[in-house]
């Protein structure tokens, strides 16, 4: 069942992987709006101070226009600073007004210097009176006082907009990592696990539903399995009978090729029902471990010969284990089994301190196996197909984790082969606890 939600749970879930800088790509796009905000309220602000400063100048040269115009209107002379009468260097768009009877104004740029702030009237007599000045060094001063707080600001404001960004991002990455890790616990089998209720907060937001969809959806798979485990179990259990008393009455058959057949079929059929049941005991989480201290090697070493005395077994370094012999031994005889039945001779067991390894030398585990570990009724590659019904790695599976162990799979190519040569054997390893499980479930332990 662990298997099976892994499959459909983690695969959702591992791709969130919550390590793409969701905090940093926020404060950057926050840090990026307020930049661009600042520079445009700067250059509309500057742009206006400008304008406001080049207005001021403008109507302050009118004003002291008045005075020369006073002066040559009774004595014929200016007498004032940068007053003239007929300026060959007043601006031709300033002539233009002026001839038109016009009081007027004009403004020459120089090029990153000051302004030039030309004022211009008509005389009675014909004649043109100016002024020319410049924009003062006040002014001047004052746009870059102005220009120079606005750059603080804009700084200042990306700054806070960065750590804003990196407040309020580290904030939803630290909820999604907390949904994330509760999602990888429900998909490993934790039951009581919820992922609205990791992330906690009292905010609600996109979170919350993205939290409370995949609870839901944990709990709609953790019901569907559970029905299959209980439509599972109730057949093979309804099965158990009468194929108990159908091997019973082949017994009674007379002696005969005939009922040779009846029998082994029979003996299959019952062997099957039972490993039906044993998968849907494991599948219901209820099984525990009876713990004994056992000499790992010595154990290993009786329960080959026993099974197969042709396999050998080579013990590099004895220990002395706490685990429940019955499971270990299921566990063991079922990955001979498989080797025996898929693979080729010589088949290797080597017991190495808590790990036991057992190899051979055919064509290798399918690919489907090695990716997504032991699943029922799947039999593997069509190097494999029609032989067994896909349940003895599964029950091995089973009882490791109910031994609190680990059951790994390979294959073994040559070194720096690439995937696509052909295998020169698969070897399963059983990693076996270093304490005694104390609480271990019956979910099947993927690699």
């Amino acid at each position: 069942m662990r298997g099976y939600i892994e499959r459909r749970v983690k695969g959702r879930v591992g791709r969130a992987d919550l390590r793409t800088g969701l905090r940093w790509k926020l404060s950057a796009a926050i840090a990026l709006v307020g930049a661009l905000v600042a520079i445009a309220l700067s250059l509309v602000v500057h742009n206006a101070a400008r304008v406001s400063m080049l207005d001021n100048a403008r109507d302050l040269a009118l004003d002291r226009l008045q005075i020369p115009e006073r002066n040559y209107v009774l004595n014929r002379h200016t007498n004032f600073p940068g007053a003239l009468i007929d300026d060959p260097k007043l601006p031709s768009a300033l002539r233009e007004k002026v001839e038109e009877g016009r009081r007027a104004t004009y403004v020459t740029e120089r090029g990153g210097s000051a302004p030039d702030i030309w004022a211009a009237v008509p005389m009675k007599d014909g004649h043109v009176l100016s002024l020319h000045t410049h924009f003062t060094d006040r002014s001047t001063d004052v746009m870059k006082d102005l220009d120079q707080a606005l750059v603080i600001g804009s700084i200042a404001v990306v700054l806070g907009g960065s750590a804003l960004g990196v407040l309020i991002g580290g904030q939803l990455s630290g909820r999604l990592r907390k949904a994330a890790a509760a999602a990888n616990q429900v998909a490993q089998g934790e039951p009581d696990v919820r992922v609205r209720d990791a992330i906690g907060g009292v905010v609600r937001d996109e979170t919350d539903d993205l939290a409370r969809a995949v609870d839901a959806m944990a709990d709609a798979l953790q019901q569907r399995l559970e029905a299959e485990r209980r439509v599972t179990a109730d057949i093979a259990h309804e099965l158990r009978t009468p194929v108990t008393g159908l091997l019973t009455a082949a017994e009674l058959l007379p002696p005969g090729r005939p009922t040779e057949l009846v029998l082994d079929r029979a003996k299959a059929m019952r062997t099957l029902v039972e490993d039906v049941l044993e998968v849907a005991r494991l599948d219901s989480a209820s099984e525990r471990a009876e713990l004994q201290d056992i000499v790992l090697g010595q154990f290993v070493t009786r329960r080959v010969a026993a099974k197969d005395p042709n396999v050998a077994v080579r013990v590099v370094h004895e220990s002395e284990v706490t685990t429940d012999p019955r499971r270990l031994e299921r566990v063991l005889i079922n990955l001979l089994a498989n080797a025996a039945r898929h693979g080729r001779p010589p088949i290797e067991v080597t017991v190495e301190g808590r790990v036991i390894r057992v190899r051979d030398h055919g064509p290798g585990f399918p690919e489907e196996l090695l990716a997504e570990g032991p699943s029922r009724f799947r039999t593997g590659s069509k190097d494999r197909a029609g032989k067994g019904h896909g349940l003895g790695l599964t029950i091995a599976a089973g009882q490791a984790r109910v031994l609190g162990a680990r059951l790994t799979f390979r294959n073994i190519r040559p070194a720096g082969a690439p995937d696509h040569v052909p295998a020169e054997g698969a070897v399963a390893v059983l990693w076996l606890p270093e304490h005694a499980p104390t609480a271990t479930g019956s979910y099947p332990m993927l690699p």
